[in-house]
C-alpha cells in the first residue's frame, strides 16, 4: 500500500499542478501541502534514516528561502515557489535535486520561448478566442505558467527520487 501511495501521489500532484497552472495560472496550495504531508508520512514508512529524512526537509527549506526571495522581488509566483519547495523535499539534498532544478530551468526556458513565439504568431489570433487559457497565453502582459515546467521536471526526475527508487527495489525483490 505504501508503494501505491508513493507511485500515485507525487506523479498525480505534478501533473495536476502543471495542468492547473496552464489552464488557470494558479497552483493551488493544497497541491504543495499534499506533497509535503505525503512525504512526511510515507518516508519514515520506507525505513528512511532520520538524518536523511531531515536533509530532505533541509533541501525544502533552502529552496523555500531562495524562491521566497524571488517571489518578493516579483520574479516568481507564490504557487511556483511552494511547488518547488515541496518537490525539493521529495527529491532531497542530493543529485536528484540538482537534476530537478536543471530540468526545470531548461523546460521553463523552452516554455517561455514557445509562449513568446506563440504571442507573436498568427496562431495566437486564430486560437485565442477558442479557449480562455489560449487567450490568456496570447496576452503580452501575462506571465508564463511555469508550473508546467515544474511539473514536467518533477515527472522526469521522479523515477530516480529516493522514494521511487525504494518502490522499484521493493517491487524487484517481491
Amino acid at each position: 500500500m505504501i508503494e501505491a501511495a508513493i507511485l500515485i501521489v507525487f506523479p498525480f500532484a505534478m501533473a495536476f499542478a502543471g495542468i492547473s497552472d496552464l489552464l488557470s495560472m494558479t497552483i493551488q496550495n493544497r497541491v504543495s501541502l499534499i506533497l509535503l504531508a505525503a512525504f512526511a508520512v510515507l518516508a519514515p514508512m520506507t525505513g528512511m534514516p532520520w538524518d536523511i529524512y531531515g536533509l530532505h526537509f533541509a533541501a525544502g527549506a533552502v529552496v523555500l528561502a531562495v524562491t521566497f526571495l524571488l517571489f518578493a522581488m516579483g520574479t516568481m509566483g507564490g504557487g511556483d515557489a511552494k511547488l518547488m519547495t515541496a518537490t525539493a523535499v521529495w527529491m532531497g539534498w542530493n543529485v536528484e535535486l540538482a537534476g530537478y532544478l536543471l530540468f526545470m530551468s531548461l523546460l521553463g526556458g523552452a516554455l517561455t520561448l514557445a509562449i513568446l513565439k506563440y504571442r507573436s504568431s498568427h496562431f495566437a489570433i486564430a486560437y485565442a478566442g477558442r479557449f480562455n487559457f489560449m487567450h490568456r497565453l496570447a496576452q503580452k502582459n501575462e506571465g508564463v505558467p511555469y508550473g508546467v515546467a515544474l511539473g514536467a521536471a518533477g515527472l522526469i526526475m521522479f523515477p530516480s527520487s529516493p522514494l521511487c527508487v525504494w518502490v522499484i527495489d521493493r517491487l524487484a525483490h517481491a
